[in-house]
């Protein structure tokens, strides 16, 4: 009897002890840490949080202030940057596997490109970080402790909303610009199966800045096309008036 009244209390201890994580701040802080050394781990940069507010029996969540910052050599501090990210999760699936957020809005994120005159990038060079550090990892990762402890999460839609884009092309002859490209969707990351926190973290950095990257790249190729356009155009006049200034002196 005794012993089944100590496994009661410790039972009771354990899932109190759950409680009070999920209900208080200490998940908040759990979670805040874990993106700045994930975020770190991946693009070796700087990664800090200002917020997070998960609320679990509400399914919803809110994470502010997140800077991911410059490698070196680059003028820019901050490749992105943004003020809000609201999470809506799937309240049912939390008992089961994989979990499901339904949703994430990120809204009005800033994302700050820098192109050098060989034709490199800010974003080229995290993307290139982080498939070196991927590469050749995912056996460790699979069999690794930590990674077969984490419940898998899928996400079933990734909203860019309103990304403000500096583009910086003083390298390349031109200048700096800035636009407002349209909303960037990314649909079920991390697959029907979902996948463990950290690898699904290092997903959504990937596939963020993968579109963000493309948009810039496009946006760049336009800035330079209108320029030489331009060029063209002035020396298609000056020809024109020394042209006709030989015919009418």
């Amino acid at each position: 009897m005794n012993k089944l009244a100590t496994l009661a209390i410790t039972i009771l201890l354990i899932c109190g002890g759950a409680l009070w994580f999920l209900a208080s701040g200490s998940l908040n802080e759990f979670i805040k840490a874990q993106i700045e050394i994930i975020g770190h781990e991946n693009t070796k940069q700087k990664v800090v949080v200002g917020n997070v507010d998960i609320q679990l029996s509400k399914g919803s969540g809110k994470i502010t202030d997140i800077v991911l910052y410059n490698p070196p050599g680059y003028s820019y501090p901050h490749v992105f940057s943004l003020e809000k990210i609201g999470l809506d999760i799937n309240i049912e699936s939390l008992t089961e596997e994989p979990i499901i957020i339904d949703e994430i809005i990120i809204d009005k994120p800033q994302a700050f490109v820098e192109f050098t005159k060989t034709g490199g990038s800010n974003i080229k060079d995290l993307l290139d970080i982080i498939k070196e550090n991927s590469t050749g990892n995912t056996e460790e990762l699979e069999s690794s402790p930590s990674t077969t402890e984490q419940p898998k999460i899928r996400i079933e839609k990734l909203v860019l909303s309103s990304v403000v884009l500096s583009l910086n092309l003083t390298e390349l002859g031109n200048k700096e610009h800035q636009f407002t490209l349209p909303d960037i969707n990314l649909l079920n990351i991390g697959g029907k199966s979902g996948l463990p926190a950290d690898q699904l973290g290092t997903e959504i950095i990937k596939q963020t800045l993968t579109a963000i990257g493309k948009q810039a790249t496009e946006k760049q190729k336009n800035e330079i096309k209108d320029k030489l356009k331009i060029k063209l155009k002035d020396k298609l006049k000056e020809k024109l008036g020394k042209t006709l200034k030989d015919i009418f002196g």
